[in-house]
């Protein structure tokens, strides 16, 4: 019947968490709560049950200190823990009592015992009640418990040490004759599974086989972890590199962002104009695309609009994460389209090499491996403004800020906080943010 209810075969989010602990607090019932989230009560039941909070309560009262047994208001037995000394104090009042006495019976709240097995929606206060064990459900912890058990559930390997044994004596002697994976898992086809799965295995170490005594593997570099690209492949159409040159702009800016080495999430976002070669840039706390849209949002705003669009027409950039609302980025401040935005072919960054030739420029002051921590968006405004008044062979000895002030003028450029450094004054090196 639980299969009939739509959405009932999907895990539950943050969000239903949330309207769980509300509804709980509120007082409902778990088929009210199944009816809302279209689930069915017993997962409701199951959800709270398993990820409810644990609340010890273990603060004593007057004449009653960690005192949790049923009959303690009625009880007058003294003494019960037989001390040489005679006791004329009640064991009702003694934290000894619950350990000592063989009458003693655990209090125990019904609410707990049965729907909804928690506190919430307890209609007596919390520093009045006795009970000495509480549970609490609460939204963001019932989360963290599912995530960990999802990803601990994944994790390993799904062998018994019997079929690890059996696979073992199959695979090792044939990798000390000298043969790959690929050819025992194609001559051994009872096996089971995959050659990458037989590769996994070794290197996790299930197997008595080592990497090292693979014939090439040893020799293979380990590979770098590059960036997440955008996943949602519908958001290339009609933006893909070929749509960009069938367009085939007369003045367009190059999009990019400066990663930092471990230890900062900050990043520096980059735009260059390929027909001064004017470089403008702003430091990102967090390279998100949130982090992008705020920043291009500041331009626009101390710009202004005609004059954005008069700079930014048309942005070319790659597929990062960063950039995987291109909408976001198109509507402006007064939600009008203040660009557009195409992406780059995947693995193809010479699309955009003015920009790519320029950041090698931008390394020589914060060389790969430097962390942002300490970089601020005034560093980043003293490395453009050096590096834009470095001549160019291509512009005929002629520096980008001074094309950008006779193409755009010296209102715009003083908007984008860019001034001309004198030639003999200009640092490329690292000793530029030491100064």
């Amino acid at each position: 019947m639980s299969k009939l209810i739509p959405g009932n075969q999907k895990h539950l989010t943050l969000d239903d968490r949330l309207y769980i602990e509300q509804a709980l607090n509120e007082g409902k019932s778990f088929k009210d709560i199944a009816k809302f989230l279209c689930k069915d009560p017993t997962t409701i039941s199951k959800e709270v049950k398993l990820h409810r909070m644990t609340n010890t309560w273990n603060k004593g009262s007057f004449n009653n200190p960690h005192n949790f047994c049923v009959h303690r208001f009625h009880c007058k037995k003294k003494n019960v823990c037989e001390k040489i000394i005679i006791c004329d104090i009640k064991c009702a009042s003694c934290s000894k009592c619950n350990q000592v006495c063989k009458r003693y019976e655990k209090e125990q709240c019904n609410r707990l015992d049965k729907a909804p097995y928690v506190c919430n929606g307890c209609s007596k206060p919390r520093n009045k009640c006795t009970i000495p064990h509480k549970y609490d459900y609460n939204a963001h912890f019932a989360q963290r418990k599912y995530e960990e058990l999802r990803t601990s559930s994944r994790a390993g390997v799904n062998l018994s040490k019997k079929e690890a044994l059996e696979i073992d004596k199959i695979v090792t002697p044939l990798i000390q004759q000298g043969q790959s994976p690929y050819q025992i898992i194609t001559n051994h086809p009872e096996l089971g599974f995959s050659v990458k799965t037989l590769y996994n295995y070794i290197d996790q170490g299930i197997l008595l086989s080592r990497n090292i005594d693979l014939k090439r593997k040893p020799k293979f570099k380990p590979r770098k972890h590059t960036k997440k690209g955008i996943q949602n492949k519908e958001i290339f159409i009609n933006r893909t590199y070929d749509d960009f040159r069938k367009l085939n702009p007369e003045h367009f800016v190059e999009m990019d962002t400066v990663v930092s080495a471990k230890g900062s999430n900050k990043c520096i976002l980059t735009f260059y104009d390929t027909e001064t070669e004017l470089l403008i840039a702003r430091l990102l706390n967090r390279c998100t695309l949130g982090a992008v849209r705020m920043a291009i949002d500041t331009l626009e705003k101390s710009l202004g609009t005609y004059e954005f669009l008069t700079v930014f027409e048309t942005l070319l950039t790659d597929r990062g994460s960063e950039f995987s609302d291109p909408v976001a980025i198109e509507t402006g401040i007064h939600d009008i389209q203040r660009t557009s935005v195409y992406f780059c072919d995947p693995m193809r960054s010479n699309q955009k090499g003015g920009i790519e030739n320029v950041h090698t420029m931008l390394r020589m002051i914060i060389p790969k491996g430097t962390v942002f921590t300490n970089l601020s968006q005034w560093d980043v405004r003293k490395m453009i403004n050096h590096i834009n008044s470095t001549p160019r062979k291509k512009l005929e000895g002629k520096t980008p800020y001074d094309l950008a002030l006779k193409k755009y003028g010296p209102e715009i450029l003083e908007a984008l906080q860019l001034k001309l450094i004198a030639p003999d004054d200009v640092i490329l090196s690292p000793k530029l943010l030491t100064k």
